[in-house]
């Protein structure tokens, strides 16, 4: 039932700090779902809709790791993992003596590719060490990057902490000094295909990624949720990704820091007033310049941003932006929080 005579409470999501408000809260009359949101689960839209969050394959590989630790000594159906974003969480497992399984869940965000994509972990005990055998399904660099050298495995760097954090907490629970992990995906050869890491330079499979551990439920329900915020802020600051999004409430504390993602065009339109654009310039920067990685001769922007002509050519693009938005102001930052240019 509706609640009725309560002051709408807000709820603050642990993922990504933004308060629900209250009215978005009492239009959801499911409390089991809004345990869901309180617990980062899920996501809360303003029709009082819930959205559930599924799990990166990164925290995918970390449960099918840590099972696979597990079943050494006991038949494993579940396992509890950490997430880079601090919470905790449970997945379904199948493992016996040292072979795991973990299916890829999505929750509620049906454009997802690697939805229920199977990983695959077999161990065997070790002396005092760790050693994670990436393998079939899991990309590799075909080339040198900014980040990452060729041949090297398409695992992120907070993925690839969450592996050894659950790999580290199956050690603890077994009493084990030391494991040796060989990590598959079998259909990930397939899978990739559908991904844009062959047009990146991944070849022979998936990449292993995820900086929050979840993945969150974007669709038209959760777009509209954005626009609201978007046109109900005095002071907007938008961004496409997570690493924008953490970036830019440090630089930007007086404004309402809203995840527009792939929707930055309707974000701007919805705005009251004057707009930044705060993030990587990867997706930012092809907003404001469709043709700028293309002409480049490079395959990414981040292969290009080490070049000597990248600056000249995101200055362009920051010209090009304010001609068809006169009050956009365009901050870009790398990796590390280190701002790259801003159009002022």
């Amino acid at each position: 039932m509706p609640r009725s005579n309560e002051i709408p409470e807000e709820v603050t999501d642990p993922v990504t700090g933004f308060t629900y408000p209250g009215p978005w809260v009492a239009a959801c009359n499911d409390e089991s779902r809004l345990a869901l949101v309180r617990a980062g689960l899920a996501v809360l839209t303003s029709s009082g809709t819930v959205l559930k969050r599924g799990y990166t394959t990164g925290i995918t590989a970390a449960a099918c790791c840590k099972a696979a630790i597990l079943s050494l000594y006991e038949i494993t159906r579940e396992v509890e993992v950490a997430t880079p974003s601090g919470i905790r969480v449970i997945l379904p497992v199948r493992a016996f003596r040292g072979v795991a399984s973990c299916r890829k869940y999505s929750g509620d965000y049906p454009g997802d590719v690697t939805a229920g994509i199977l990983f695959i972990a077999e161990c065997t005990p070790a002396q005092e060490e760790i050693s994670l055998y990436p393998g079939e399904g899991i990309g590799r660099f075909s080339r040198d990057t900014p980040r990452h050298r060729k041949g090297e495995p398409a695992i992120s760097t907070p993925a690839l902490g969450s592996i050894l954090i659950a790999i580290h907490e199956g050690l603890r629970m077994t009493g084990l000094s030391g494991i040796t992990i060989h990590l598959s995906v079998p259909d990930g050869g397939v899978v990739a295909e559908k991904t844009l890491n062959p047009q990146i330079g991944i070849k022979g499979g998936i990449s292993v990624l995820g900086t929050t551990g979840l993945v969150e439920p974007w669709d038209d329900h959760l777009t509209e949720s954005v626009m609201e915020r978007v046109r109900n802020s005095e002071r907007v600051v938008l961004t496409t990704g997570r690493t924008g999004l953490r970036y830019a409430r440090l630089l930007f504390p007086d404004h309402e820091v809203v995840l527009a993602g792939s929707h930055l065009k309707a974000a701007i339109a919805e705005a009251r007033g004057p707009v930044v654009l705060c993030g990587l310039p990867a997706l930012i920067l092809k907003f404001l310049d469709p043709d700028l990685s293309g002409s480049s001769g490079y395959a990414t922007i981040e292969e290009f941003s080490t070049r000597p002509e990248f600056n000249e050519r995101m200055l362009a693009a920051f010209r090009k932006g304010k001609e068809r938005y006169p009050g956009l102001r365009v901050v870009i930052v790398d990796r590390n929080g280190s701002i790259m240019g801003d159009s002022g």
